[in-house]
């Protein structure tokens, strides 16, 4: 009986002290997943990515709110919504103590208002993350930003209406353009380096609608391209 309380004395506890002392936890560990509500703007990537549907964003149009919530009751702990938030705003900690006497305790929701539409000021989008957007679009500079950054503050309705006119006033101006010239190419005005090499004489003769310019004159084409060499491949049977 001494021999063996000596053994046990010499190996030690084999059990910890909590919960009257913090439990030792890994690093690595997946707790409960904090959420920073200044970081966040609302975009809603945690929530797609959610395979427990325990991240929710729900609107409000009402008070031109979205609320983002989490239920911790039916979080996994899976670590997806760390891995989808773009600006880092939400990170699994080492805590796991999550007992409480009510189930709404379990819920953390974080409110942000909403952006309205700078064309038919409807509310469509959370305010945080279309100022996200325009910072990035400022950020990446060049033609294709600017013209980006001119709808960002635009719903999805609006957008479609102005991209419906600019295919409209785009189909409306090219054909304008083409007529203008088939009737220069009818003329037969030399049109750049380009077209005098196509067509010999300063302009390509199948370029001229004759449908729409019957009297275009007969503009001799140029001269006949370089024939290439055609290798033969063909083996043949001894």
């Amino acid at each position: 009986m001494l021999k063996l309380w000596k053994v046990n004395a010499k190996a030690g506890d084999a059990t910890v002290k909590y919960p009257f002392a913090p439990f030792p936890t890994n690093k690595d560990m997946r707790g409960k997943p904090e959420h920073n509500a200044e970081l966040c703007i609302a975009c809603g990537a945690c929530g797609v990515a959610c395979p427990a549907d325990a991240i929710r964003m729900d609107t409000d149009l009402a008070a031109d709110t979205i609320t983002w919530s989490i239920d911790y009751g039916r979080c996994i702990f899976c670590g997806r919504c760390e891995e989808a938030c773009p600006m880092e705003a939400i990170k699994l900690t080492e805590e796991f103590e999550l007992a409480v006497m009510s189930k709404d305790d379990l819920t953390s929701k974080s409110v942000y208002t909403l952006e309205h539409c700078s064309r038919c000021g409807k509310p469509f989008a959370p305010h945080k993350e279309i100022d996200y957007a325009k910072r990035l679009l400022q950020k990446a500079g060049g033609m294709e930003a600017i013209q980006a950054a001119r709808t960002v503050g635009m719903c999805q309705e609006c957008k479609r209406e102005l991209d419906a006119l600019r295919a409209a006033s785009a189909v409306k101006t090219g054909n304008a353009r083409g007529m203008a010239a088939n009737e220069t190419l009818a003329s037969g005005e030399p049109q750049g380096p380009c077209m005098e090499y196509l067509g010999g004489h300063g302009v390509n003769p199948e370029y001229i609608d004759r449908e729409l310019n019957p009297d275009a004159p007969e503009i001799p084409a140029g001269p006949a391209p370089v024939e290439g060499i055609i290798m033969d491949f063909e083996t043949k049977e001894e």
